[in-house]
């Protein structure tokens, strides 16, 4: 085999087998493999690779989940890696010949688009910490959806047979479910009475100040409706167990907050991040999550963050108009969020958030907007605090009239 001063090899991650394809220099094709995603294999792939180049750089498309081991045993190997995105391989992909689409040819993408562009972010190995809180957050991540889901389902079942009970709570909170895993219908509600409706709540763990005002909003509801609909008899059961299942949902999404705040609180960042306003563990943990924690390391500058978070917009000129800015289409849509709820926090006390806000607000910017730009100053915060490595002192604001 001829040996090559350079080689790139893009490899396109999959659940059970992986397919690599090795290009040189001039974009040439030196091999192509599928491989099963297993060490063995791995460390085969790798050694062809440097038996056929002095200088091997890889890229994968994908940076999780499945590509644990590849990455680990890569790591293991010394190999420098980076990071394609899934939606740069599907804009490159149209720059080759063939309409076609096959594991194949988007490992080939993947290694033409590393040896084209060198602007790609270099996948490191996060620290232990990191590690954990990028599987637990995700984990929170996905028991949110789950969540949310579930709470739109159970208003839609109880709103086609007790509307008036549908309205009366907010079923995101704890004391109502435990209300549905007992009564589900007018009837119910009325044949057991205030009493039985109570102890029900009590001995489910609801809120007991708040039990005297349930009790007296579910027995109005009942009144306020005095027809059973025909649907009644299956639906009920459907949402006493989905009522149940959000209880322990609730419970599970509760136990893996004071794992995250644990694990969190022990990273050396943690103090310096909550002492932002607007951040708490939970959007600590996300944070240092969704960026590795070293931020200079990763980014560079603020305004890189920024862009990565997408939120620094970027122009959409053409022709005569100039200055038209936009939100951009590729960006980190959960760093965005955790920077968006930050500044949603961080205007409800007195402080200089508060007081930015309101003078955006006062120059005319929607809510929206000005927590946007909030969220955008928020960032240039954490990134001084997290690269000056103090503790975050805000200084009183100028007084504008906005205050």
């Amino acid at each position: 085999m001829k040996v090559r001063e350079q080689i790139w090899v893009g490899i396109d991650v999959g659940k059970a087998h992986h397919h690599a394809c090795a290009v040189d220099g001039t974009g040439k094709v030196v091999f192509s493999k599928r491989l099963a995603n297993g060490q063995a294999e791995i460390e085969a792939l790798i050694a062809r690779a440097g038996k056929a180049a002095g200088q091997v750089r890889w890229a994968l498309d994908m940076t999780s989940g499945t590509a644990g081991l590849l990455l680990a045993v890569l790591r293991q190997a010394g190999a420098t890696v980076v990071y394609v995105p899934g939606r740069l391989v599907n804009r490159m992909a149209g720059a080759f010949a063939g309409e076609g689409k096959s594991d194949a040819k988007d490992a080939f993408t993947i290694a033409e688009t590393a040896r084209l562009r060198h602007d790609l972010t270099v996948v490191t190995s996060p620290e232990q910490s990191i590690a954990e809180l990028q599987v637990l957050t995700a984990r929170r991540e996905d028991l949110m959806g789950d969540w949310v889901r579930g709470v739109n389902r159970l208003r839609d079942l109880l709103a086609s047979i007790f509307p008036a009970l549908e309205a009366a709570f907010d079923y995101s909170t704890r004391s109502p479910l435990v209300l549905l895993t007992g009564f589900q219908t007018p009837a119910g509600i009325r044949e057991a009475g205030a009493d039985a409706v109570a102890e029900h709540l009590r001995a489910g763990g609801a809120w007991a100040k708040g039990i005297p005002a349930m009790v007296d909003k579910a027995l109005a509801a009942a009144a306020a409706q005095t027809i059973a609909l025909p649907t009644e008899a299956a639906v009920a059961p459907l949402i006493a167990r989905l009522a149940a299942q959000l209880l322990d949902l609730d419970r599970e999404i509760k136990n893996l907050d004071k794992q995250i705040t644990t694990t969190f609180e022990q990273h050396p960042h943690a103090a310096r991040i909550t002492s932002v306003n607007g951040f708490g563990p939970i959007l600590g943990a996300q944070l240092l999550a969704d960026t590795g924690g070293d931020l200079q390391a990763t980014f560079g500058s603020s305004s890189r963050l920024a862009a990565y978070a997408g939120l620094a917009p970027v122009p959409r000129d053409s022709g005569r108009v100039r200055g038209n800015l936009h939100r951009p289409t590729r960006y980190h849509r959960g760093l965005r969020r955790v920077f968006y709820l930050a500044a949603l926090s961080a205007i409800k006390p007195e402080g200089p958030s508060q007081v930015f806000y309101r003078r955006k607000r006062a120059e005319g910017k929607l809510h929206t907007q000005a927590l946007i730009a909030l969220a955008r100053r928020l960032i240039d915060v954490v990134w001084a605090l997290l690269r000056d490595g103090r503790e975050f002192q805000p200084t009183p604001p100028l007084t504008t009239s906005a205050a």
